[in-house]
């Protein structure tokens, strides 16, 4: 297949962890775009998730620049995750170049960025969405047949772990756990932009430094963003 079985095998477990207490989402979905990247030879990957309306917001993203791009596409209501969170299945792009009528802002947009393919995948169970994962590559192509089978088994195993079947049973409490997801990306992207300024970093070497000093204290990393926004840590202590 080409892929570390042992890179692999770690990140399945590292995923269904998140199965048991204390479950970070945002820390998982961090997980999962990032071993993307490293596992499936992308350069970069971003996921959004619905909230309790049904619109989709940028939850994780590999990178900064990803994250801007996911943003785009969110405010331009056009791209490849809008168009698999709507109809539930795999959209794939070879050549973003190519890709004016179909996505004619989001295609310029992504190529600027350095972006030349991309494939989304639909986070989903049971027949019901709840977001989408994008992979983007540095060259035009698509993913083999093996990566793509592993990316959406990564994506399904975090939609496992974020919905569960108590919850998947209760749209009420899914509702309410997505809803606080992303209200605690909120707070973690004031805290790393916190982190960023006072340490002179840029926002991914930030964002990288607070989950490795949650790791150290055994902390959640809403948590730690919360204390950095309110003062209660001094961001020097970070280093």
């Amino acid at each position: 297949m080409g892929i570390e079985d042992r890179r692999v095998t770690d990140t399945f477990v590292v995923l269904a962890d998140t199965l048991v207490e204390p479950f970070d989402v945002i820390d998982m979905l961090h997980v999962l775009t990032t071993r993307c990247v490293e596992l499936l030879e992308v350069q970069a990957a971003g996921l959004m998730l619905a909230d309790a309306k049904g619109s989709l917001r940028v939850t994780a993203s590999s990178s900064q620049a990803a994250r801007l791009l996911e943003l785009f596409e969110l405010q331009h209501d056009e791209g490849p995750c809008m168009d698999c969170y709507g109809s539930g299945e795999q959209v794939t792009e070879s050549d973003l170049t190519e890709a004016d009528e179909r996505w004619p802002r989001f295609a310029k947009r992504a190529v600027d960025a350095g972006y030349r393919s991309v494939q989304s995948l639909p986070m989903r169970l049971r027949g019901e969405v709840f977001g989408a994962m994008n992979l983007f590559g540095s060259a035009p192509g698509v993913l083999t047949e093996d990566q793509l089978h592993l990316a959406q088994a990564f994506t399904d195993i975090a939609t496992i772990s974020i919905v569960q079947d108590r919850l998947s049973r209760d749209r009420t409490l899914l509702a309410e756990q997505l809803e606080r997801a992303l209200t605690s990306r909120v707070a973690i992207e004031r805290a790393t932009g916190i982190v960023a300024g006072r340490l002179k970093l840029d926002v991914d070497q930030a964002f990288s430094l607070m989950r490795a000093g949650c790791r150290r204290r055994n902390r959640r990393l809403t948590d730690l963003a919360h204390d950095i926004v309110s003062g209660a840590v001094d961001v020097l202590s970070l280093h």
